[in-house]
């Protein structure tokens, strides 16, 4: 009764903690909080997320503009949750005469093996007085932060400047390779606590059934055959029945003999 009642409860223990492990999966899919938007004063005139919609809409690269990206004291690029993390983009104008005006930078978050899997679009950062003069350089700040739900691993950041040279608008990919997703100031996450509640769970099973196997083993040999003591009797009807025959007669004559 006491091992019934066991595995009822790690069933139950068991459906629980799966219940609890697919919400938290469910929620990794969740929009990130809507963020204030950002206005600072200052040359590059940073809008904000909301300032414009850029849509799906690709553009080729400008030929002679060079991009590069830093994670600046995170050379490990560990992006922690649901926390803001910094990146900076640096371009180099070599397009001609021409001067370079930036639009904005977007990211996204990709399953490393398949980029056609898109797990987040990060905010899009719009620039309102963003330049870049004929062969000069300069660097852009970006801000983003993934979503407090997504758990915690590796994924590709495809990172992304918008901008326009005489009117013309053109992309190019500043950043394309991973990144390391940590939580953020949790020492247990919804897998750990899953797996430690699964084999916790194990463990009681394991030992309830031990202790049954026990309990049946000393119950076995404690058991003591049966043995019967006592007189013989005889069935009076048996000698009746037997009277007369050669049986009779053999133990008559034997019994005259031992006289």
């Amino acid at each position: 009764m006491a091992l019934k009642n066991v595995r009822v409860f790690f069933l139950a223990l068991l459906f629980l903690s799966s219940s609890l492990l697919q919400v938290a999966r469910c929620q990794v899919g969740s929009d990130v909080e809507p963020t204030e938007a950002v206005e600072e004063v200052g040359d590059l005139g940073i809008v904000g997320e909301d300032a414009q919609d850029f849509g799906d809409e690709n553009f080729s690269p400008a030929p002679g503009v060079n991009t590069v990206c830093v994670f600046p004291k995170n050379g490990a690029r560990v992006v922690p949750a649901g926390e803001e993390t910094e990146l900076l983009v640096g371009m180099k104008n070599d397009a001609g005469d021409s001067t370079l005006n930036v639009i904005a930078i977007k990211a996204s978050i990709h399953l490393p093996f398949d980029h056609q899997l898109l797990v987040q679009n990060l905010t899009a950062q719009a620039f309102n007085n963003a330049s870049v003069p004929a062969s000069a350089q300069a660097t852009f700040p970006y801000i983003f932060a993934v979503s407090k739900f997504l758990q915690a691993g590796t994924f590709d950041l495809v990172g992304t400047i918008i901008y326009e040279i005489d009117q013309n608008p053109y992309q190019s990919t500043f950043y394309n390779g991973t990144i390391e997703v940590v939580e953020a100031g949790n020492f247990l996450s919804i897998e750990s606590v899953f797996l430690v509640t699964l084999a916790i769970s194990l463990l009681v099973l394991l030992g309830a059934w031990i202790r049954g196997q026990i309990k049946n083993l000393s119950k076995k040999t404690k058991r003591a055959p049966k043995v019967e003591v006592g007189t013989k009797t005889t069935d009076a009807s048996m000698d009746e029945w037997l009277q007369g025959t050669a049986y009779t007669q053999s133990l008559s004559s034997k019994s005259k003999k031992k006289k």
